[in-house]
């Protein structure tokens, strides 16, 4: 158990809903080359105690599963070992794939899919930056140093 759990400290939590994207698109299960009524057709829905019945969509739920994804990401940014570097760069190269299957991949030009790509990138700076401040307070950075307040 403790094995699996350094690896998921790793590895971005953030390609789990990638890989479940691409799996969808590239295999041939998402109709008309991954855009269509698949993504936005309801697949749950719920009444509300205002009457109104709330429709839930695949791109709603996965949008809604990668945001919970990435606020666990920016606590993880909060370490400052090893492990914390490696996700770093391996956050980066996550964003960078995000951004060229978004660009040059057909099947890829939906909402759900530019907020994950969005999603990757705001982790990459947001887990830059809060390692950079969690670092500051861990060596005890005097204000002054760049960067210090």
């Amino acid at each position: 158990m403790g094995r699996t759990l350094s690896t998921l400290n790793l590895v971005p939590l953030l390609v789990f809903p990638l890989l479940v994207y691409n799996v969808i698109v590239l295999t041939g299960l998402a109709p008309a080359g991954g855009v269509g009524p698949w993504m936005h057709d309801p697949v749950l829905s719920a009444t509300l105690f205002s009457g109104d019945v709330w429709g839930v969509s695949f791109a709603d739920l996965f949008t809604a599963a990668s945001l919970l994804l990435l606020f666990v990401e920016i606590v993880k940014a909060t370490r400052t070992d090893a492990a914390a570097i490696t996700n770093h760069g391996l956050s980066v190269l996550l964003a960078v794939i995000c951004i060229v299957q978004f660009i040059a991949m057909a099947g890829f030009a939906t909402s759900a899919f530019f907020l994950l790509t969005l999603m990757t990138i705001l982790d990459v700076v947001a887990g830059f930056t809060v390692t950079i401040v969690a670092a500051k307070r861990d060596f005890g950075s005097p204000a002054g140093l760049t960067g210090a307040n």
